[in-house]
């Protein structure tokens, strides 16, 4: 039985891992589950999975779960940033998949590293902040970092062991989100618009961000860290369809794409059962029924966020974590009617303008880069 924490596991990653386990119970168990302040979704998850570790942010909600379980079903319970490292180090082997929104989900992530324990990772903070100290650890340890986002999963599926040099480069698909062509004047949309996108049903933050571009654009400096490219050799391609996850294109001019519906439990399932791949009864792609495949550029002039993280990703240093902070302190404020649409990129670039970048970071100095950040964004939206 393969042991499994999952970190953020009432989230909409967390919830879909636990229905993959559910499906494969003969091969898989959890071991430990962490997550923010939906205590009464936990009760039903320690229920029915009966880990042995639980951990929550903060103790208030870890009394309320404690509460509402009887002593036998309660699993040791924990809190806080403290508890989210105990529970991610609770396994010796295994996978821990950390679905974790935020830069809150780097400090469990080495933490299991420094014990050299595989990370399946959706949480892309952990790389776009501190991906080179991130990887660097996970080479030292010989830990796996397992990319479970649908469009990493499908690179690392086509590259399947072929050496770096015959990479010519990544392409990136995205939806184009909500507003891919409509309306025409984006500073008017409401959070609700925002909010209803076409092909995926996720958490609000990476909803956001796929309707700004900042969702790949995040994506693009994960690629660059997982599989050690340029960024010269990263390439983004709308697809509406969202049927073509990305593709590698060789040096030949050959490419490789992954094809699939979207449905987040695919790439969940293949990196908590690599290097199996397991039979399911996930909806399969219907090709008669399909009709086209298209694809077109990106506009970074209607979606600036795109090329503010390219922008990043080659000043390098503490200037991703920047980005990265500021862009979730200006989608917090969006979604609580503080800002428009327009003026989260707006807002971000702004906060990029004012920093000093460090080249070569500690762990420590991108921490203190991101707390920079968000108190300037702060400030910024109050104006």
């Amino acid at each position: 039985m393969k042991e499994i924490v999952i970190l953020g596991s009432t989230g909409s990653i967390g919830r879909q891992a636990l229905d993959v386990i559910r499906r494969f119970s003969d091969k898989m168990r959890v071991a430990g589950l962490a997550a923010g302040s939906n205590w009464p979704l936990m009760v039903e998850q320690i229920r029915e999975f009966r880990p042995r570790v639980v951990a929550l942010a903060r103790e208030e909600e870890a009394r309320e779960l404690e509460r509402h379980l009887p002593p036998g079903d309660l699993p040791e319970l924990f809190w806080g940033s403290e508890g989210l490292e105990t529970v991610a180090t609770s396994i010796d082997s295994g996978v821990v998949l950390n679905a974790l929104t935020g830069t809150v989900g780097l400090g469990p992530t080495v933490a299991a590293l420094k014990k050299g324990l595989d990370i399946a990772l959706a949480n892309k903070e952990t790389l776009v902040a501190a991906g080179e100290p991130v990887m660097k650890l996970a080479r030292e340890k010989g830990a796996s970092i397992l990319p479970v986002d649908s469009e990493h999963s499908a690179i690392w599926q086509c590259l399947a062991g072929q050496p770096q040099n015959r990479v010519g480069k990544i392409i990136l698909t995205a939806s184009g989100g909500p507003f891919r062509k409509e309306p025409a004047d984006l500073s008017r949309v409401t959070v609700d618009e925002a909010l209803a996108h076409p092909n995926w049903r996720m958490g609000k933050k990476i909803t956001i961000d796929s309707a700004t571009l900042m969702n790949k654009g995040l994506e693009v400096l994960e690629a660059h860290w997982l599989f050690a490219v340029d960024y010269d050799q990263i390439e983004v391609v709308v697809h509406p369809q969202s049927i073509i996850h990305s593709m590698v294109e060789f040096v030949d001019g050959s490419v490789m794409a992954q094809l699939g519906l979207p449905d987040m439990r695919l790439p969940i399932q293949y990196a908590l059962s690599y290097p199996d791949r397991w039979p399911n009864e996930l909806p399969r792609v219907d090709w008669l029924a399909l009709g086209e495949l298209t694809f077109e550029p990106p506009d970074t002039n209607r979606f600036p966020c795109l090329a503010l993280a390219y922008a990043a990703g080659r000043t390098g240093g503490t200037m991703p974590a920047v980005l990265n902070a500021a862009n979730e302190i200006a989608v917090e404020a969006f979604l609580a009617g503080e800002i428009g649409f327009t003026a989260i990129p707006q807002l971000v670039a702004g906060v990029m303008e004012e920093h000093e970048v460090i080249p070569e970071p500690t762990l420590e100095e991108i921490l203190a880069a991101d707390q920079w950040a968000r108190r300037t964004a702060r400030e910024k939206v109050r104006g």
